[in-house]
């Protein structure tokens, strides 16, 4: 049955794989075989990651109306929330690179054909309700604190939200907000996009080892968790065309990540 697959995977029994404790090492270590993977085949890049930098365009661009203007932040951090699921194409390449199988760009979607397709769609839907949920929480502060009457332009907006004493509430709680949202999906997601190409274990059983590794490696977890926000910060200069060089680093590496968090099948 789709519905129990999507739970428990092929096997139709909940499986659990062993991780490993790990540490900031393997998190260096990660990030470089992610670059060493990204300068071997960097031809395909571009097409796998253009969609980002562009959707990240259209955003803003969408939300430059002014009753758009405080959904601005809330979509571009926001959208970070969907990375993990961006980038899964990327570690398809990895995992083939890894298995010394033809990485060419078109590999890339093979995911499509994966046995898991159900699972990582399932988890898929969740990031999709947390980007969601994000928006929603971010509206409802911006209206606690500046009620529902829209900025009357962008520069009294900005002078709003950067000049009083309710922006400054706003600024520290949406950020807060934003913080919990960010934790939770790193904590749920941070192998489970992996593990589900490598094994077709089920959505929960992937949520749930990724939890079992961030509880098991809180603060090399983190760090991978700063490092992304940092460089995704990063890629958004200019124009969110560093994305298209971020994204492709950062899924590689994501790949390898796994690879160090989680013990292999025997």
């Amino acid at each position: 049955m789709t519905a129990f697959h999507v739970m428990a995977g092929a096997s139709e029994h909940f499986v659990r794989p062993v991780v490993r404790k790990v540490g900031f090492a393997d998190i260096a270590d990660a990030l470089k075989l992610g670059l060493r993977d990204f300068r071997e085949k960097p031809s395909h890049y571009v097409f796998l990651c253009l969609i980002y930098p562009v959707a990240g365009i259209f955003l803003t661009v969408w939300s430059t109306g002014a009753n758009l203007l405080p959904l601005l932040f809330p979509l571009m951090s926001g959208f970070a929330l969907l990375g993990p699921i961006a980038a899964i194409g990327l570690y398809e390449i990895s995992r083939r690179r890894e298995s010394g199988e033809d990485t060419s760009w078109r590999h890339a979607l093979d995911v499509r054909h994966s046995r898991a397709l159900p699972s990582i769609l399932a988890v898929g839907f969740f990031l999709f309700v947390m980007f969601i949920a994000w928006l929603l929480v971010a509206q409802a502060i911006y209206t606690a604190y500046f009620g529902e009457t829209a900025p009357a332009s962008v520069s009294s907006f900005l002078s709003d939200v950067l000049t009083t004493s309710r922006g400054l509430a706003l600024i520290v709680l949406g950020n807060l907000a934003g913080f919990a949202f960010a934790v939770v999906v790193l904590a749920t997601t941070v192998v489970a996009f992996p593990l589900m190409l490598d094994r077709d274990v089920g959505a929960a059983a992937a949520i749930d080892t990724s939890v079992r590794a961030t509880i098991a490696n809180p603060g090399p977890v983190a760090l991978w968790g700063l490092i992304v926000a940092a460089l995704l910060v990063i890629g958004t200069i200019p124009i969110f065309a560093g994305l298209a060089v971020i994204m492709p680093i950062l899924g590689h590496a994501t790949w390898h990540l796994y690879r160090k968090l989680v013990v292999p099948a025997r």
